[in-house]
Parts: C-alpha cells; sequence; structure tokens
C-alpha cells in the first residue's frame, strides 16, 4: 500500500512525500508555505493570484503575491496558483510566473466566491469546459511548466461537471495532476465530502489525483487516503495554526506542540511577518493567526476569550508578546 512517506512523481518533479499544503486564499504567502515545509510538507501552493494582476503588472501583486524566498526554494519545487478566465491574459501571466522561477502553475477552478465566479473564474469554469480547457493550455504553453488544476466535483449538489472536467483537461489540455475538493461548490465546506467519487476518479483519470476537502485532522486524512486511493492528499483548513500536522502525518511526531512550541511558531510567525509586510501592516496581519494558535494553547474558554480580545487590538508586537508571555498554563486534560 502507499503510504503518505512515500516519494512520487509530478511530471518530471521528484516530491519527497504525499503531503501538501493547499493554496489558502489571503493566507498562503511565501512564509506560510516556508513554515508548511519546515514541518515536512512535499510541496505547498500559494494562495491565488490573479493572472488580469500579473498581465497588467500590478505592483503589489508582484511585489507581495508572487514573493518566492529563496528559504523556501530551498525545500524544493514551488507552485504558484493563478486564477482567471482569459486565455489570452493566462498566457502571459504564466510565462511571468515561470520566468520568476516557480517550477508549477496550478489553476484554480474551484473557488465559489462570488465575486471570483463573476468574473467566470474559479467555480464558474465548472460550467465552462472549454474555457477551462483553452486556459489550462494557455497556462501550460505560456509557462512551459507543468501545470495542475484544483477544482469541486460539482458547482451544485449531485453535479458532476468537476469530475467530468478533469478528464477533458488531462486528455485535451494536457494537465499533468488534478487536485479535487468532492463537494459542490454552493456547499462551501459544508457536509461531508463525496470520497467514493474521488476513489472513482482515480480508478479512471490517467493522471495523479490529489485529494482535498475535510481533512482537519490526522486521523481524517489516514482514513480519507486509504479510502480514496489518492496519490497525495493536500491540507488546507487543518494546517490552519497547525503546521505540526504535516510533521505528524509523516511520523516524526505524535503528541501536539507543548506550550513552548506554539509560543516559539508565533514569534518566528512575527518575525517573518515584519520581514515581508514591515511592523505596522504585520501587526494588523497577524490577528487573523492568534486565535487557530491559541486553540493549541488549550486554555479554559475565560482566558481564551480574553486573550483573543486583547491580541485583536493590541498595537504593538512588545504587547503582543507580552501578553502571550502572561498566558496561563494549559488546561489540564481529564480521562
Amino acid at each position: 500500500m502507499t503510504a503518505l512517506t512515500d516519494s512520487w512523481r509530478l511530471a518530471d518533479l521528484e516530491l519527497p512525500n504525499r503531503v501538501i499544503l493547499a493554496p489558502l486564499a489571503g493566507i498562503g504567502n511565501w512564509f506560510v508555505r516556508l513554515q508548511a515545509r519546515r514541518y515536512g510538507a512535499g510541496l505547498a501552493v500559494s494562495e491565488m493570484v490573479s493572472s488580469h494582476a500579473i498581465h497588467y503588472r500590478n505592483a503589489r501583486t508582484l511585489t507581495e503575491l508572487l514573493r518566492i524566498d529563496p528559504r523556501e526554494r530551498a525545500y524544493g519545487p514551488v507552485s504558484i496558483q493563478l486564477f482567471g478566465s482569459d486565455p489570452a491574459v493566462m498566457r502571459t501571466a504564466a510565462r511571468y510566473v515561470a520566468e520568476l522561477g516557480a517550477d508549477l502553475i496550478d489553476l484554480n477552478m474551484g473557488c465559489p466566491v462570488p465575486k471570483v465566479c463573476r468574473t467566470g473564474a474559479g467555480a464558474a469554469l465548472l460550467d465552462d469546459g472549454e474555457r477551462a480547457v483553452a486556459l489550462a493550455t494557455a497556462a501550460r504553453e505560456g509557462s512551459g511548466l507543468p501545470v495542475t488544476v484544483k477544482l469541486r466535483s460539482g458547482r451544485r449538489r449531485g453535479d458532476s461537471s468537476g469530475i467530468e472536467l478533469a478528464h477533458r483537461l488531462v486528455e485535451e489540455a494536457g494537465v499533468s495532476a488534478i487536485a479535487i475538493h468532492p463537494r459542490a461548490a454552493v456547499a462551501g465546506h459544508k457536509g461531508g465530502p463525496d470520497y467514493a467519487a474521488v476513489a472513482e476518479l482515480v480508478r479512471t483519470l490517467d493522471a495523479p489525483v490529489i485529494l482535498s476537502g475535510g481533512l482537519h485532522t490526522a486521523a481524517a486524512v489516514r482514513e480519507a487516503f486509504a479510502l480514496t486511493g489518492a496519490d497525495a492528499v493536500m491540507i488546507a483548513r487543518g494546517s490552519l495554526g497547525n503546521p505540526w500536522i504535516f510533521a505528524e502525518l509523516l511520523g516524526a511526531r505524535d503528541s501536539p506542540p507543548a506550550r513552548a512550541e506554539v509560543l516559539s511558531e508565533l514569534e518566528w510567525l512575527i518575525e517573518r511577518a515584519v520581514e515581508h509586510l514591515g511592523v505596522a501592516r504585520a501587526t494588523r496581519y497577524l490577528r487573523r493567526f492568534y486565535p487557530w494558535y491559541l486553540e493549541r494553547l488549550v486554555l479554559d474558554r475565560r482566558h481564551a476569550r480574553q486573550l483573543q480580545c486583547a491580541l485583536q487590538v493590541s498595537e504593538s508586537f512588545a504587547a503582543v508578546r507580552g501578553l502571550l508571555a502572561t498566558a496561563p498554563e494549559a488546561m489540564p486534560t481529564t480521562v
């Protein structure tokens, strides 16, 4: 039986294991990807980046969203996720990303957010197979790189358009792998993933299948990996505030992080965020991260709420560090 720790090939790239950080919109910048790689992820995919913004050389997109740090590259291949609806624009954006040094391009064809779908991108492409194939072809030809696609099983409940599109993308556009979240786009993250549909896709698709969706714990990941026979797994929400999940899945640890580990990881994030955004923006940016890490401290409800409220209004990292240093010890576990 294939193990998560086994190496594998994605197109012409050798990946050390089968555990991948998913593209996390608004979150998956270079240092979040680097964090996942530090804990063992075999590949990390960037947050989704607008092909239109790249094509028209938006300054923030080029300098922040597309930043590839040498420390990240030291761990292996880098994958950048693009989204868009215009094949000509996608072609030039993919070329730019290749020139920047990416090793893979991933295309988003599953985002259910209305403002993305209204442009004809994301999950809207599940209803427009011709455009989806044209976009994937343009990305592959424009970049000269392997292209993967992340999509949903369908746009509406009971709809298998994503499964059907996966076959077209591989057969007609030369896509190297499909990452599938087996929930309808309209369902968001509600309801159970249809792992049986993934198993059928694995059986019939002539390309690797990467499983995403519902993978919140190491136990859930292992179970879904075994059920579907997928070639790899892609961890999204299960990694938020929990980079240790990668080490756990790869057998490098079998226990939750201690308080000191959580605080040390938050310090690492603070340093990297300041490096990326400067002090003022980093102070605001990391407020979304604190709730995820506070869960790892296992505080009682009252202290957790008080600490969270204080962190959300802290105006400096000195204040943040002070609050974290004085946080109470974790609640004792009961049997």
